[in-house]
């Protein structure tokens, strides 16, 4: 969608505001911008102020239950703000409006639109059906990206991992054509992002005919005005030799990827039918490390069928693997997912292993970060003394540097989660 030419102060008077609560991932982040565009052209402006707003878009999340309930919890308290003014809309979208449905509508009578992660891109036309938001008489506005845009690239998942929602609220993988993702990379390059950063439940399974994931990550790279391209969130099935070779001499690619291991046990891996084991989850690993990336993750702990034993073998992953960070999650089951009818485990068993795990990981970042020290780190500056390298650490200058600028700079000193550069 292209940006909206200007439009005059009367029209501008008369728009009304939509206030944006979104929960989850990177994802929704651009999913959220994408639907907004869709309200823009039928006369909205956004708002971060609720009680001023005409409408609310709530993006949901529904991979663990705790965000799936942070979202409903929000549109209940909606009701008493839908009293107070006449004509105000409510729209709940995303994971979550998919796997609740119409049960939804019928608790909450007073929602106005259910539009599933199925339907994103129907927005417009769910919009149009409903007779709520009138005709679209603009071609919407696009918001500024910031120096980081984000750009869907895929939608879905093709795996069947017991413990996971995803497949059945996104759906099997849908790869966008290579150009319109391109398009879209010079347009947020040309509004001013530097970094791009390209997204999909499996990102690196992406294909468009020949062209392969390595092949669109060197192509984004080579659109002016764009020093940086990172991804998330990738499979490590598809971290293959060849994506290596295909990328590994690129300088503009981050060295910092988000790589989900989920178990360091390969008969639980197997349970939750992630298509890998230790062994080759390890191999994959040392190799991208060989290649200069930076590697976090995350993992489950208390997954039904976890013993003692597999636990322990989480706890090793972590000490043989050299994760910069990990983030970790009690096991939550998902109705509708094969994990959800095993027996689980105590809450008890689950704090007890999730603080050990915790316990485990507490040090990870900090020696990352101390690890750096006597490197040389091209920094990208979000603020005139503060950027990130493109292993994803964040530098701390001396001197000020023009945001959005890059520069390389020898580090002297790491403070915790800091690297002191010398300039």
């Amino acid at each position: 969608m292209r940006a909206a030419s200007h439009a005059p102060p009367s029209f501008l008077m008369c728009m009304k505001k939509v206030f944006i609560q979104t929960y989850g991932c990177q994802m929704n982040l651009a999913d959220s911008e994408e639907m907004f565009a869709h309200l823009s052209a039928r006369g909205y402006q956004r708002t971060d102020d609720l009680d001023e707003a005409d409408a609310v878009l709530i993006n949901t999340c529904t991979v663990r239950d705790h965000a799936e309930h942070k979202a409903v919890s929000f549109l209940g308290r909606l009701a008493a703000w839908k009293k107070e003014r006449a004509g105000r809309r409510i729209i709940f979208a995303g994971c979550a409006a998919q796997r609740l449905g119409k049960a939804l509508q019928k608790k909450y009578p007073f929602l106005d639109i259910l539009s599933g992660a199925k339907g994103i891109e129907h927005f417009s036309d769910t919009l149009d059906k409903s007779g709520l938001f009138g005709p679209q008489t603009s071609q919407g506005e696009i918001l500024p990206p910031g120096l980081t845009g984000y750009v869907t690239i895929m939608r879905g998942c093709n795996f069947a991992c017991t413990y996971c929602i995803v497949p059945n609220v996104r759906g099997p993988v849908k790869c966008l054509p290579q150009e319109d993702i391109l398009q879209e990379v010079r347009r947020k390059a040309a509004a001013g992002a530097k970094e791009i950063m390209l997204l999909g439940q499996t990102v690196n399974a992406y294909q468009d005919g020949a062209t392969t994931f390595a092949d669109l990550l060197n192509k984004t790279s080579e659109i002016p005005g764009v020093v940086r391209v990172g991804f998330t969130s990738p499979h490590p099935v598809y971290f293959t030799l060849q994506f290596l070779s295909a990328i590994k001499d690129n300088p503009k690619i981050a060295r910092h990827l988000h790589m989900p291991a989920q178990s360091g046990s390969t008969k639980v891996l197997r349970e939750m039918k992630r298509g890998y084991t230790r062994e080759i989850l390890l191999e994959k690993i040392k190799a991208l490390q060989a290649a200069g990336f930076f590697i976090s993750t995350d993992l489950i702990v208390g997954f039904p069928t976890e013993t003692q034993e597999d636990f322990a073998q989480t706890l090793s992953l972590v000490d043989e693997a050299g994760f910069t960070t990990a983030y970790c999650y009690k096991y939550s089951p998902r109705q509708g997912t094969p994990a959800a009818q095993m027996k689980l485990h105590s809450q008890e068993i689950l704090a007890q292993r999730l603080e050990n795990l915790l316990n485990k990981v507490k040090g990870l970042a900090e020696a990352a970060y101390q690890a750096q020290v006597g490197t040389t780190q091209e920094v990208l500056f979000e603020t005139p003394d503060k950027g990130r390298s493109s292993g994803s650490f964040w530098v701390k200058t001396t001197r000020t540097y023009p945001v959005g600028s890059t520069a390389k700079l020898p580090i002297e000193k790491a403070v915790g989660t800091l690297l002191i550069a010398r300039d």
